[in-house]
């Protein structure tokens, strides 16, 4: 425990420090003066926008483990002009709260929400879990993204499907770089919940090494909580299909996100997934 601890106090200083580079004075109502040694405001700037020493503050971006409150946060959150879910990813870290645990078994999908899914018919339908791996899913899913039930656990985490599967980078084209940071920054969202937590870390390394766009993008830190809008995948066999995305939170277990691709009425879309689930079954 006090190795995650550690971790986490690490993340939240590299948070900071990352957030306080890509701010430029000017947006903050602050001369430049004159050249800098490093991008973005000086500590000294932030401490004082936020109403805190600098020593208290340099400490907090060295990782050192001291009490911030709720309205200290709140001060270092507007100073920084942190957006919506940069602010919520700020509170999850600085605040401590415990990981959930390590997991042996992916939770439950209850009989009635794997109902939803396949009421859902046209429409490719899941319920991911907190490292949006999918755990559930209806034929429209399998049908237009593969038979996730022939899948491994790792197969179906939708960070590995997108950065390390090249049927993902076809279904989504010139799509796909914009998929995979938007992936990414939910993963990066999900992270702040767990650092130090065993799976994280070594899917974090392994996926490091594997991919040039994680390695280059995962240091940016970039956290998002809304979901994808509108998605043009390219089916090998069906062609263009067009979806708009929603996502929700189970009532009955709030960690079990369920997410709906809406068919639009671009490219006939609801009917030719409705053909391609006859044609499998």
């Amino acid at each position: 425990m006090e190795q995650t601890k550690d971790d986490r106090l690490l993340e939240l200083a590299q948070f900071l420090r990352s957030r306080r580079e890509r701010l430029a004075p000017e947006r903050v109502d602050l001369p430049d003066g004159g050249r800098r040694r490093t991008p973005g405001l000086r500590r000294e700037e932030v401490a004082s926008l936020a109403g805190v020493s600098v020593d208290w503050y340099t400490r907090l971006e060295q990782g050192r483990d001291i009490q911030v409150s709720t309205q200290v946060l709140d001060n270092i959150a507007r100073a920084l002009r942190l957006s919506v879910n940069d602010r919520r990813h700020l509170f999850h870290l600085a605040l401590k709260q415990e990981p959930l645990g390590q997991q042996t078994t992916r939770p439950v999908v209850p009989p009635a929400l794997q109902r939803f899914l396949d009421l859902q018919e046209a429409a490719p339908a899941f319920v991911v879990d907190p490292t949006i791996t999918v755990i559930a899913w209806n034929k429209a899913a399998s049908a237009i993204y593969g038979d996730y039930a022939a899948m491994s656990e790792l197969e179906r985490n939708s960070v590995w499907r997108t950065f390390m599967s090249p049927s993902m980078r076809e279904l989504l084209r010139e799509g796909w770089e914009e998929h995979a940071r938007r992936q990414l920054a939910r993963f990066r969202a999900g992270y702040g919940r767990f650092v130090g937590d065993p799976w994280w870390t070594e899917r974090i390394q392994e996926w490091t090494r594997s991919s040039p766009e994680f390695r280059q993008w995962w240091p940016d830190r970039d956290v998002l909580y809304s979901p994808e809008g509108k998605k043009l995948i390219y089916h090998p066999i069906a062609g263009k299909l067009a979806f708009e995305n929603v996502s929700f939170q189970s009532s009955e277990n709030p960690d079990l996100q369920i997410k709906v691709s809406t068919p639009l009425p671009d490219y006939d879309t609801a009917n030719k997934i409705r053909r391609l689930i006859a044609e499998r079954e």
